[in-house]
């Protein structure tokens, strides 16, 4: 007891809500059923039961919405509205309270960002139809939008006139600029100008939209009811540039607060030439006429549907793709729930360890009936006054966990350069934002230690070497105002074999406990089977050199200095990641070629160009190397510096072109960059 005389009790209680539909050989739905009916075990222990609830959802449909007649009068203007300075918000519920008894969860998602204009207009009159005359009086709906934010358009009601006033003042063109880039043969430019006040890290725009989605997903969470999502955008597709790891963030989410996405492709049935339509650029080059072009295109459109599929079945719901009248996929998730079980117990596991407990509910005495219901769901986690081991646990924990953590941010860039016949040199540079760190500046945190753990696995799933490391940032002074506008950025490498591997890292702000988490899938090619092209290793650009005695931001490798092509008289070049450069500073860019066998007389001839759409907007002069690296491998080092600030801010598409006359070979590289002023 505390010496004042206070005594303070400390306990932990998890209520877990379980909702099962059971339904007989029939096929019809069982009711009358108590809590003694059920058995619930988790992880194979038998559970308490708390509470049990049936849910009787009306399946009549509600009489059409119709206009009123021409010669009726017109009722009263209402009283003018004054719109809330707080955004709306989901009305949450008490643990075990039941507010939305008997009715139906629905909510209309429209993410703005990711339907152009004609798309956006197409999905809300579906949603209009399914209002005016499919919505039953069981319904309550509840309207989102995504755009810079996740916002509250409505939260859940019944009131069909309500719902239609907000669609009608959902803004048609909101969100437009965040649209999806690629950089492959089907790439064209708009010549979208990118807005000053937007971060490097809206970038990566399918994070965006499953970061928002997951916002959404825990509004609904604090609902004891069964909830589905319907999802409208025009593309979900993630690449190599996204963090895996957010989407299964999302997904696990979904699943632990009940709710159920159902994603509708607002294309509608595509039937498109080859190259696109005429609101799409031509992409332009070689790849027009050898229909790399067209393959690209076509991939890219079967990459975005197999997302929004992956993202619906992953959480028990459907995907409506290639159809016109999108109010089926509404009606689909209308469908999904009938009458259910409400069934709740406080699971006799206390630990806040993050696992994945398995569940399981069976009905005494009737082995023919058939129970859908949730098949487990993810513990939560806490981070409180660890010892230094808790914390090493819990980064190991957090590391194999299956429910990735994605609490900060995390961008990065996995790249090759080749050692010798058989190894490859792949540096990995991880940026965090600055901004990240200000709940901690905010605690009152003079500085906080950044902790870095990851492993590296091969297509077996095997694990080929582990990284360990953390990074003391100071959050005072002149440190913590640069931190507000720079990323912090952390550097591993390794030495490894061609061939597929999957990098899974996380880092964790000791201070507050939040963690992130990354994880993609790279590719190490083997250069040497490629006969056909210049041998080159990745293409670096860089916005800044960094002095390595006054580095802050380090991995612990003996060899890196040695090792590090990045790395030429005591200058680091540090990878830009996100490809966001200023147009105040100039670009660097590196890269290698490998010429084994070549004489060394023989020029390389290597160049930079920048397009904008089909517009070349600039080029640098030719640039003939002949030095080599002594080794067996004849490298050969490009290094560009352009200065950017004859170009106008916008997006362009880089190349860089390396020739060589004597082989009569080359070889080409491209990826989109952003100019800023």
């Amino acid at each position: 007891m505390p010496a004042n005389g206070t005594a303070r009790f400390e306990a932990n209680a998890q209520l877990v809500v379980e909702t099962v539909t059971v339904k007989d050989k029939n096929g019809d739905v069982v009711k009358g059923l108590t809590a003694k009916d059920f058995s619930i075990t988790e992880d194979g222990v038998p559970q308490t039961i708390s509470f049990c609830e049936f849910q009787t959802v009306d399946e009549n449909p509600a009489p059409p919405l119709t206009a009123a007649p021409a010669s009726a009068p017109a009722p009263p203007p209402p009283p003018a509205k004054v719109e809330p300075v707080v955004r709306t918000e989901i009305a949450p519920e008490r643990p075990g309270d039941l507010h939305y008894r008997d009715r139906r969860l629905m909510v209309l998602y429209f993410d703005m960002g990711a339907m152009p204009i004609q798309d956006q207009v197409r999905s809300q009159a579906a949603a209009v139809k399914f209002i005016r005359t499919q919505m039953t009086p069981a319904d309550l709906v509840a309207i989102m939008s995504f755009s810079d934010g996740v916002h509250v358009k409505q939260d859940f009601t019944d009131d069909r006139a309500a719902l239609l006033q907000t669609i009608d003042k959902l803004f048609i063109g909101e969100g437009q600029g965040f649209d999806e880039t690629v950089s492959d043969d089907s790439a064209a430019d708009y010549g979208t100008a990118f807005g000053e006040d937007d971060s490097e890290f809206n970038l990566f725009n399918t994070d965006r939209q499953l970061a928002a989605l997951q916002t959404a997903v825990r509004m609904l969470g604090t609902l004891n009811e069964k909830k589905v999502l319907v999802y409208f955008a025009s593309s979900l597709n993630l690449n190599g540039v996204d963090n895996q790891a957010q989407f299964a963030a999302t997904t696990n989410e979904a699943i632990r607060a009940n709710v159920t996405f159902y994603t509708i492709d607002a294309r509608g049935l595509v039937a498109q030439a080859p190259l696109g339509d005429a609101s799409k650029g031509s992409p332009g080059g070689l790849g027009m006429y050898s229909g790399s072009s067209a393959l690209a295109f076509s991939s890219n459109f079967q990459r975005s549907q197999d997302t929004m599929y992956s993202l619906a079945s992953d959480t028990g719901g459907k995907a409506l793709l290639d159809n016109n009248d999108l109010s089926v996929g509404i009606v689909n998730a209308q469908k999904a729930i009938s009458s259910y079980y409400i069934i709740g117990y406080y699971s006799a596991n206390t630990n806040l360890d993050g696992k994945y407990r398995k569940i399981k509910v069976t009905l005494n005495g009737d082995a023919s009936a058939k129970l859908d219901y949730r098949q487990g769901y993810w513990a939560g986690k806490t981070f409180n006054k660890f010892t230094a081991v808790d914390k090493e646990r819990q980064l190991m924990d957090a590391l194999m966990l299956g429910d990735p953590i994605t609490e900060l941010t995390i961008a990065s860039e996995v790249d090759y350069f080749q050692l010798n016949s058989a190894e490859y040199y792949v540096p990995v540079m991880f940026k965090i934002p600055g901004s990240e760190l200000a709940l901690a500046r905010r605690g009152g945190a003079e500085h906080t230690v950044i902790d870095f753990i990851g492993e590296l696995k091969d297509d077996y799933n095997v694990t080929i070497t582990n990284v360990r490391d953390k990074v003391d940032v100071k959050l005072t002074g002149e440190t913590a105002a640069q931190l507000a506008r720079q990323p912090i950025q952390y550097y591993t490498a390794f030495t490894i074999l061609p061939g597929t591997y999957s990098l899974k890292l996380l880092a964790r702000d000791d201070e507050t406990g939040r963690i992130g988490t990354y994880m993609t899938k790279f590719v190490v090619p083997n250069l040497d089977k490629d006969q056909q092209r210049i041998h080159i290793s990745s293409v670096i650009l860089s916005g800044q050199r960094v002095d390595m005695r006054d580095a802050l931001f380090n991995a612990k490798e003996k060899d890196k200095v040695n090792v590090s092509p990045l790395i030429e008289n005591g200058q680091e070049l540090v990878p830009s990641v996100t490809r966001v450069f200023s147009r105040s500073r100039d670009l660097y860019v590196f890269l290698q070629s490998y010429r084994e066998g070549a004489t060394p007389q023989q020029p390389l001839i290597a160049f930079v160009t920048f397009y904008r759409g089909q517009t070349k907007a600039f080029e640098t002069p030719p640039l003939a190397v002949t030095d080599t690296v002594d080794n067996k491998l004849k490298t050969v080092p490009l290094r560009f510096s352009l200065s950017l600030n004859k170009l106008q801010p916008g997006k362009y598409e880089c190349q860089v072109t390396v020739l060589d006359p004597g082989s009569q070979k080359a070889a080409f590289w491209q990826a989109p960059i952003m100019l800023v002023p």
